[in-house]
């Protein structure tokens, strides 16, 4: 074995480089400071799903009923570390419940900053247990269905690429018509100008007069010469797939023609996915899509991803079938018996969770495993 093992590590001029990852097994404390000087300013997306700080440890393999000051004490002094961890482009998401979102803001506000803040976005646990309550006359509270996430970013002036999801398969072949005013809440006068007969003298036009009235002869052209013989779905193909449309409607509305797409954009309601898996076992098992949604979104490949409440595995398995490279903290005894078994299972190639939608990952990797003793 240990020739087999000189033979491969011979392969590789400089193994850290070529490492698609790293376990960790250490109080996450201890590893962040222990391990910052190696990747000080180097991660691009932190993702984190502490202990939640609820009454009782009893379910769990780690204990969660601290006291309030503990728990965000538990939490300040490793967000403070971690934020050295980020490059000037990197971004971090907490999550957290009703027992703790009360706690982690203010937090996160002060490491972080306030304009740093960018959502609080809300994701769905799982199936809903409200069923359970018919066996009772009366409830003192409804079932609780989400949890959040917290998005802070390390520099104000960062934008980032829209978060997506897939259209629906009437959205792919479809397009719509909807409203053309973006209401009084926008107030720019340049924006407004007449279309069509109309005009407004509150809010703005969503496009600017050169573009709007484009857009306007380009669907008159449509119904002059071609509605005869094609929907505008198909004009739009025949065309090139690049025209806009703007009419006027029975009600005197002024619309615009949103076209079919394969994505649609997605806001802070998650509740399209689940929160939770249980592939693993393990009692808060996050499941991968929430993952891959952020880690699609706001990393490149081989871009370095960190969780130090690495609980199940689910952000590194997430990291390495999206070609992003990835370190996980995590310090209970299931590193030995569910983490590390799950990591080695998505180099063999695990078919579970996103692998299917991800084309390029076909197993494959390298990582290491170590353990820091205290």
């Amino acid at each position: 074995f240990k020739d087999t093992e000189a033979e491969i590590l011979s392969q590789f001029d400089n193994i850290d480089k070529s490492l698609d990852g790293w376990l960790i097994k250490s109080e996450n404390y201890q590893a962040l400071n222990t391990i910052l000087p190696k990747f000080k300013e180097k991660v691009q997306t932190i993702y984190i799903d502490p202990p939640f700080n609820l009454d009782s440890s009893d379910r769990f393999l780690y204990h969660t009923n601290y006291k309030d000051a503990n728990w965000a004490t538990l939490l300040e002094n490793r967000l403070k570390l971690a934020k050295e961890w980020l490059n000037e482009k990197g971004s971090i998401f907490v999550r957290c419940d009703y027992n703790g979102n009360w706690i982690v803001r203010p937090i996160m506000d002060e490491i972080f900053g306030k304009e740093n803040f960018r959502n609080e976005i809300i994701v769905k646990r799982g199936a809903s247990k409200a069923g359970l309550f018919t066996q009772f006359e009366g409830i003192n509270s409804m079932a609780v269905s989400y949890d959040n996430f917290y998005w802070y970013s390390k520099n104000e002036s960062l934008r980032f690429r829209p978060f997506l999801k897939e259209a629906r398969e009437e959205q792919k072949i479809k397009g719509k018509w909807t409203g053309f005013d973006k209401g009084e809440a926008y107030d720019r006068p340049t924006m407004r100008y007449e279309i069509l007969g109309v005009s407004i003298d509150k809010g703005q036009w969503k496009w600017s007069k050169e573009r709007a009235h484009k857009a306007v002869e380009n669907y008159k052209k449509y119904l002059d010469g071609f509605a005869d013989k094609y929907t505008l779905e198909e004009y739009w193909e025949i065309t090139g797939r690049e025209l806009e449309f703007i009419r006027k409607n029975d009600n005197g509305k002024i619309q615009y023609w949103v076209e079919p797409r394969e994505f649609v954009y997605v806001d802070n309601n998650w509740l399209d996915i689940t929160g939770y898996s249980s592939s693993t076992g393990f009692q808060t098992e996050n499941s991968e899509y929430p993952l891959k949604r952020i880690i699609e979104t706001l990393t490149d490949k081989n871009d370095l991803v960190l969780d130090f409440f690495l609980g199940s595995g689910t952000t590194t398995a997430v990291a390495h079938k999206l070609g992003r490279k990835w370190l996980g903290v995590e310090m209970g005894e299931h590193f030995y018996t569910v983490v590390l078994p799950r990591m080695k299972k998505v180099l063999a190639y695990d078919k579970s969770g996103i692998s299917k939608e991800v084309k390029e990952y076909q197993g494959g990797g390298f990582f290491k495993y170590y353990e820091l003793e205290q």
